[in-house]
């Protein structure tokens, strides 16, 4: 039966189910009513079992089926260690609230169903576990105690709850203090722990480079490559092949660059620029790594299962082995390489007005680094400019070309959000021994603009081609979340239009103008940041509110993005005449999953290179106990104040070490208000801090108000 088919006949049951005429009936008489045959009569029963789970039926005591009395919902559960937890649902712009007495021995990650409990005037929906549908972890790193007869796990995330048990036999040999991944055996209930056998010692909790590791084995982050993955890229060839030029547009004649950092070694882009009259002929040409990477292969199959690299503090965990990303599939300095192409032709507006899309050799000039295009086009430098003489022309053209770009998009609605980013650096043993800004000049907004330029350009021509294809999308933010910021914001004098519930990006846009350079700018930017949806990948183009642009996807990066290499491969079968009905039905089926785990994949990556620079920052830290520092206040909760220090660590002070008075917190205007005094403590208000204590298991850092700042 074909998925479509099926999920019409899905409906027609639930509108069977809902018909107030309908008398609750057993399988076999719904057959009868819906006309299944015999042959199908398996499938009718999966279908009934999907709709229990799914709460659209439920079962009566004698067997029957009918509507479900009360509405159910399904979502991943997350725990909170102090028992209670929260529902986290697909396109609710809140999650519900899980009391304590309602998880009904749901695990934190579990898939479950949920029925609404009634809102007895509280702020937050509660909601009660009916059923776990299926567990989301498997498996748990954290730090092994032993005991005479047996041992226990502490999990390194906080969101779980309870210590895991693990029987003396099944601890493989553990010793007190050493990282252990363990396998759940027993999810635990009603009281009871949850159970596990040690299946993986990662070392002592002190041993270089274990603190990382656990990490990347916390969110399952696959490591190494298999062997016969790695047999199939020792196949690949170091050098472009005779055969493999063949049909392609020769660039090997055109002047083009790549402009990357000082340490990066996968080059997947490279840019040229020459003029046209008055208009600008842009180049950007991405490697073709589908050329290497032959669909459903192993290597394919594993690059799927990865989604995206993963750029942690000390290392970087790649979606394709080094030796493709390094070599071949990198666009280095004066060695011809595969590329797929976006040359567009555009006017001083900045309007893209022609363009053509090719598959094309290319040989790239030089490589450039940010800091060197930076001293040429910023500071004048005589040795940069001399070094690079024959180049400069086109970096005055690109500077000027990037510039227009990035006023069109401004005069749009698009946001840019210019975040202080920090860089870790480590030293040999992996100990952080500082923390420095990323520096964002002029040549890193010059590849950004001219990559988000070929992003659009490809998105729009295959939307209007009506292909099958993998869009960026960014959806409008919810209109509570909106309210909630526009209340916020009111506290210091700001609004926000909104019309209909909701928000043009401009609006955001002219808020972030008019805070730029104030004291309370850091912290309404991130407000406003975290009023939004996050970005995804879908096959439909809903268009991306962020850039305010209604055509956009990832084609810039296939060495490092799976949705990228899939979209090369799209591009190759259209300009190949290859996109026959077959083809297209292929993409239709398959091009839904594909965005779907490559945006789950894009979520665990962001997850763990956060939670990895966080355990950096509090190793960071672990020295400076008793200094003080000149902070802001960057967010305020029922149970403490947080601070963030010039250098991006965040810290808090715990309430109740608010000295002076006793402290509620206002959710209404975001503060926090002393009962007697009437002190508040307020978002964006400078504060001094004293650095109390530093947790590296619990990734925390705690803040007090220093004696003279009482």
């Amino acid at each position: 039966m074909k998925k479509k088919n099926r999920e019409e006949r899905k409906q027609t049951i639930c509108e069977l189910l809902n018909d107030p005429l309908y008398v609750p009936m057993k399988e076999k008489e719904l057959a009868v009513i819906l006309q299944v045959e015999k042959k199908d009569r398996e499938e009718l029963h999966l279908m009934l079992d999907e709709l229990l789970n799914e709460g659209k039926a439920e079962m009566t005591k004698r067997g029957k089926y009918q509507k479900a009395e009360i509405e159910v919902l399904i979502g991943t559960f997350i725990s909170h260690p102090k028992g209670f937890g929260f529902v986290e649902i697909e396109d609710h712009a809140e999650d519900l609230y899980i009391p304590e007495n309602y998880v009904n021995g749901a695990f934190h990650n579990d898939t479950v169903q949920v029925s609404l409990l009634p809102n007895h005037g509280g702020k937050r929906q509660e909601a009660e576990v009916v059923k776990i549908l299926g567990h989301g972890i498997t498996t748990v790193v954290g730090t092994y105690e032993q005991s005479k007869n047996f041992g226990f796990v502490v999990p390194d995330n906080a969101k779980l709850a309870s210590d895991i048990f693990v029987s003396k036999e099944r601890s493989k040999g553990a010793v007190s203090g050493h990282k252990v991944v363990v396998e759940l055996t027993d999810y635990g209930k009603n009281g009871k722990k949850p159970e596990g056998k040690i299946i993986e010692i990662l070392g002592h909790i002190d041993d270089p480079g274990v603190d990382i590791m656990s990490i990347v084995k916390g969110f399952d982050l696959p490591v190494e490559f298999g062997e016969k993955i790695m047999n199939q890229v020792a196949r690949v060839p170091e050098q472009v092949l005779e055969s493999d030029m063949e049909g392609r547009t020769d660039l090997r004649d055109v002047q083009m660059v790549t402009i990357d950092g000082e340490d990066a070694k996968d080059l997947d882009d490279a840019v040229s620029l020459s003029m046209e009259g008055e208009n600008y002929v842009l180049g950007v040409h991405i490697a073709d790594v589908s050329n290497y990477v032959q669909e459903n292969s192993a290597l394919d199959r594993e690059a799927i299962n990865r989604g995206t690299s993963v750029y942690l503090v000390d290392r970087v965990i790649p979606m394709l082995p080094h030796q493709l990303s390094n070599g071949i599939c990198s666009l280095n300095q004066g060695v011809d390489r595969l590329a797929l192409s976006c040359i567009m032709t555009i006017n001083p507006k900045g309007e893209v007005i022609d363009y053509k899309i090719a598959e094309t050799i290319i040989c790239v000039d030089r490589r450039m680094n940010y800091s060197d295009v930076a001293r040429i086009l910023t500071d004048n430098d005589e040795a940069a400019i001399a070094e690079y003489k024959v180049l400069v022309p086109m970096f005055q053209k690109m500077e000027e070309l990037a510039t227009i770009l990035r006023k069109k998009r401004k005069k749009r609605g698009s946001i840019d959000f210019d975040f202080p980013e920090s860089k870790i650096i480590l030293d040999k043993e992996g100990h952080p021994i500082d923390i420095k800004p990323y520096d964002r000049n002029v040549a890193t907004k010059i590849i950004e603009d001219f990559m988000l330029a070929a992003n659009e350009t490809i998105a729009q021509h295959f939307y209007w081609q009506e292909i099958p294809f993998v869009y960026r999308t960014h959806d409008t933010p919810d209109p509570e979340k909106i309210k909630k910021l526009s209340l916020f914001i009111g506290n210091f004098g700001y609004s926000i239009k909104t019309t209909q519930e909701e928000i043009h990006p401009k609006e955001m846009q002219k808020l972030l103008a008019k805070i730029d350079g104030t004291p309370e700018e850091p912290l309404i930017s991130r407000l406003t940041l975290r009023s939004m949806k996050q970005a995804k990948y879908t096959i439909d183009c809903t268009g991306h509110f962020g850039l305010a642009c209604e055509y956009y996807c990832h084609f810039t990066s296939p060495i490092r993005r799976y949705p990228d290499l899939q979209i090369h491969r799209i591009i190759k079968d259209s300009l190949r005449g290859r996109l026959n009905a077959n083809k297209i039905e292929k993409y239709k089926g398959k091009l839904p999953e594909i965005a779907k785990h490559a945006s789950e994949m894009e979520r665990r990556a962001d997850e763990a290179e956060r939670e990895t620079d966080k355990l950096k920052k509090v190793e960071f830290m672990e020295d400076k106990i008793d200094e003080i520092y000149q902070g802001v206040i960057s967010g305020i909760t029922n149970w403490g104040v947080y601070v963030e220090l010039p250098n991006t660590v965040e810290g808090m002070i715990r309430v109740s070490d608010l000295p002076g008075d006793y402290f509620n917190y206002d959710e209404n205007s975001y503060e926090m208000v002393g009962q007697g005094t009437g002190k508040t403590y307020k978002l964006g208000e400078e504060i001094k801090v004293q650095v109390r204590a530093t947790d590296k298991i619990a990734r925390t850092i705690d803040f007090i108000i220093p004696k003279e700042e009482d």
